[in-house]
């Protein structure tokens, strides 16, 4: 007993330590930045709350001339070269120039690091989100946003626009695979393990600042209200304000708990009004009854979509409570760029219109989060660690993933797991040898791409590696000349695609998919469907006429872990983390709803029998 209750005393003594340094620690921080906001002129906030993407500065120098506070690379956006080194080397040359500026505040550079460290060549890609809610493993997923963080840092960058903490609805969403799950619960626990991954328990200068997406509602859309061109993205959430935030804000809020350093405000409206200008939602629930004291960033250019008066937006984003605006700039000199949201945000406080207290706010909660980053001790970053981007161990971690995120959908006669010691094996299908498709949208570019993007593991490879005999298997890309094998393997699946783009009116395979399971069919041979997709699909015909299903959603770089599973190495542990729908008359289908008879129910999973 009093073996115990030292314990405990010296236990208490030292959380209450800990406590009291982070009290200290804070209270320093606070005292530092309201001295140098003091200090401020109007253009230095003003440029503190500005970020830009780097393809769209004029000039470098511009970084001093107008004081901006963050660089942005959004998807594509990259060095030239692309190598790790070069990033580090990028960010350097731009904090130089923040460096020469009278009050020498560095930088913040962000990036959408969403499935590892995706704008880099040779980077691990990790599954997109749908996966990781099908392993529903939060360790696995901190681990992967801890992995992801190490390579972010290597590269010089300090915020990653991740973890999305949207709850899908509606599968023809474009924006579907970047969600963990249609159930909320699933959604918090992913995303406040991303957090813990990306940022640590702390933010300190060890973290990658975190941003928590997009709030908010933003996967509860209606169909055919999106805007920008959109069928669903941008639109409208027309849910109660109980459902909203029991649903979609507890994501944030848990996150928030949790230390999340930035959240990025989302496109879509609620109830008809532009969430970039949502007072209520920002500055009343998010920032005063939330108590979130981080960075409120808009989405990229998000602001534009207030009204067609550029000046006027800029008016109702920084009163609404956004504090850092995605400007970026433009290479189109017909849109708005970062020294027109300068210039008309200074116009604007002169003239009375946004409060100097709004402006002192936003620029306060920028420069604590750099301070608690360290970027005042140390902007100019040392190329290290560098072999970390893409390491094997990072690669074996995203192997992992891959095989806990496979979902088997069906298996007559057990047909799997197959024989990796005998008998041949035809696989055909595009996306059997095709890093771009298999990785998905932000890969490499902001719409993913085709064939060998970025070093990795196609399936086709991993099939060849996994076998005695590699010439046991035969790939027939279109299904031509199948040599009469044992088994097929069939990999079909969407395209990559991003925000927006990827909205559809159907959700039924392309008709060169199509051909291809016809052909396979007819040839009367065992087969194996393996689907490479952002959501679930209509499925209905090709689960029928083949004997075994997997979905396989978007499994990044490393084919290798699909292959584990195949040929039984592991068994199957994935479960639908959203509801799978008969048809497309179904749609939007999710569990609690009534009359509710999908295909495949949320959280369905076969596994191999033992």
């Amino acid at each position: 007993m009093k073996k115990s209750c030292l314990l405990n005393n010296k236990l208490t003594k030292t959380i209450t330590s800990i406590f009291l340094f982070q009290i200290i620690s804070c209270s320093t921080i606070d005292g530092e930045v309201k001295k140098l906001v003091l200090s401020m002129t109007l253009e230095e906030k003003i440029g503190q709350m500005t970020q830009v993407d780097y393809r769209y500065l004029a000039d470098k120098a511009d970084i001093g001339k107008y004081f901006l506070g963050s660089i942005l690379s959004g998807g594509g956006s990259t060095p030239p070269t692309n190598q790790p080194s070069s990033w580090v080397d990028l960010y350097n040359s731009f904090q130089g120039e923040a460096l020469k500026t009278r009050l020498k505040i560095p930088l913040i550079y962000g990036i959408d690091a969403v499935h590892g460290h995706n704008n880099v060549l040779g980077a691990t890609m990790f599954p997109h989100n749908i996966g990781l809610g099908c392993t529903n493993d939060k360790a696995l997923v901190q681990e992967i946003a801890a992995a992801t963080a190490a390579e972010v840092k290597a590269t010089g960058l300090d915020w990653t626009f991740a973890p999305c903490v949207a709850v899908a609805q509606d599968e023809r969403w474009g924006r579907t695979y970047e969600s963990y799950s249609e159930d909320s619960k699933i959604v918090t626990e992913l995303g406040v393990a991303s957090t813990i991954g990306y940022q640590g328990r702390t933010l300190d200068k060890n973290s990658v600042l975190a941003c928590a997406k997009h709030f908010v509602g933003d996967g509860n859309t209606v169909f055919g209200t999106g805007t920008n061109w959109y069928k669903i993205d941008r639109g409208d959430v027309v849910l109660d304000e109980e459902e909203l935030r029991s649903k979609y804000i507890k994501p944030f809020q848990e996150s928030i708990k949790m230390g999340v350093g930035s959240i990025m405000v989302s496109y879509n409206s609620w109830k008809g009004e532009k969430l970039h200008g949502h007072k209520y939602l920002i500055n009343d629930v998010l920032k005063k009854e939330l108590k979130f004291g981080g960075i409120v960033v808009s989405d990229w250019a998000g602001i534009n979509e207030l009204d067609k008066d550029y000046k006027t937006c800029i008016i109702q984003s920084i009163n609404a409570g956004i504090d850092m605006n995605m400007v970026p700039g433009s290479l189109n000199s017909d849109d708005n760029s970062y020294d027109d949201f300068i210039r008309l945000a200074i116009e604007s406080v002169k003239e009375g219109s946004i409060p100097m207290e709004r402006i002192d706010d936003a620029v306060s909660r920028i420069l604590k989060i750099k301070k608690k980053l360290g970027l005042f001790d140390k902007p100019i970053k040392a190329p290290k660690n560098i072999d970390v981007v893409g390491s094997k161990k990072h690669r074996d971690l995203a192997r992992k993933s891959v095989r806990k995120s496979l979902v088997l959908l069906k298996n007559e006669g057990d047909i799997l797991p197959l024989n990796k010691n005998s008998g041949k094996i035809t696989l055909v299908g595009e996306h059997a040898d095709n890093i771009g498709y298999q990785s998905g949208g932000w890969t490499i570019h902001w719409q993913g791409g085709s064939g060998d993007i970025t070093p990795g593991t196609t399936i086709l490879d991993a099939f060849k590696s996994a076998v005695d005999d590699s010439n046991s298997i035969h790939y027939s890309k279109y299904g031509d000349n199948l040599l009469n094998p044992d088994v097929v393997v069939v990999v079909v699946g969407e395209k990559p695609y991003s925000e927006g783009v990827g909205d559809r009116e159907s959700l039924h395979f392309s008709d060169e998919d199509i051909k291809l399971l016809k052909k396979v069919k007819n040839s009367n041979l065992p087969h194996v469907v393996v689907l490479i997709s952002g959501r679930p699909m209509i499925i209905n015909e090709s689960l029928t006429e083949s004997d075994a299903f997997v979905a396989a959603w978007l499994p990044g770089s490393e084919g290798k872990g699909i292959s584990d599973v195949i040929f039984g190495d592991y068994n199957f542990t994935g479960k639908l983390s959203m509801t799978w729908p008969k048809s497309m008359n179904q749609i939007p289908i999710n569990y609690g709803d009534s009359n509710y008879d999908p295909l495949f129910q949320f959280g369905f999973g076969l596994s191999y029998k033992k």
